[in-house]
């Protein structure tokens, strides 16, 4: 787990890799990674994070959140 950022994938939001995978394709820092047919975040380089959210704006709506734990309120960053 990241010191600074934590990104959670909701599988009943997310498509998939095989239907989608847009959250890998499109990280320039390479923070997703694959288990099975699913994406998942890459603990050791969630704090690579530039808080880009392309992986939010190319993703279904709430399939991944974005969470700041370095904000006192550990604000999410939501989809734009």
């Amino acid at each position: 787990m990241g010191i600074f950022i934590k990104l959670e994938i909701d599988q009943k939001c997310c498509l998939g890799v095989k239907a989608c995978g847009q959250c890998i394709k499109v990280c320039p820092v390479k923070i997703f990674g694959q288990s099975g047919d699913w994406p998942r975040s890459l603990d050791e380089n969630e704090d690579e994070c530039t808080l880009c959210a392309l992986c939010l704006v190319e993703c279904k709506p709430n399939a991944v959140h974005l969470r700041k734990l370095y904000d006192c309120e550990g604000q999410t960053v939501h989809h734009p």
